[in-house]
């Protein structure tokens, strides 16, 4: 099988991927991961405690696909995932680079089970990374791209873009 049926079937996987990743990154952070594709994110902030660290969420109606919570010293950061299980294209990166810009998560990630799409063109051939910016402005972070590897539960690392 090299792809699912059904987006939904990508969430498990990609939110055990991103509690292993969390754990790894964020050593002595209490990490929260969860399927939050049905509930809006300030609902989830705040079911959490933490809606107060990010009042502009509230009332946005924004619905991660998977999110990640790491927590240390009473301060919160977001961690995005956003799944596709087509071909990936400008709309899709459109989305989560709004998502970001509203929501400034200290990390985000757009996985797609069917490829990188057109974004490959974008991103690979003409060297577009810029496109994958967001932050602040005082800091500059860059949404992840990759193809998921529906076989191996994770994301295929050759293709990521930019390289970790």
């Amino acid at each position: 099988m090299n792809n699912v049926k059904k987006e939904f079937e990508l969430y498990e996987p990609m939110g055990i991927w991103l509690k292993q990743y969390l754990t790894d990154k964020y050593k002595g952070y209490s990490i929260i991961v969860e399927d939050t594709s049905q509930v809006s994110l300030d609902k989830i902030l705040e079911k959490h405690g933490i809606v107060d660290q990010y009042p502009q969420t509230v009332g946005l109606d924004i619905q991660i696909d998977v999110l990640g919570i790491v927590t240390k010293g009473g301060k919160s950061s977001m961690i995005f995932i956003e799944a596709k299980k087509e071909k990936l294209n400008l709309h899709h990166l459109g989305q989560l680079w709004a998502y970001c810009k509203l929501c400034d998560p200290a990390e985000a990630f757009l996985f797609s089970s069917g490829g990188m799409g057109s974004l490959n063109k974008v991103l690979v051939n003409l060297s577009r990374e810029d496109i994958l910016n967001f932050g602040d402005g005082k800091k500059i972070k860059k949404m992840m791209v990759a193809k998921w590897d529906v076989q191996k539960n994770a994301p295929d690392y050759s293709s990521m873009v930019p390289k970790i």
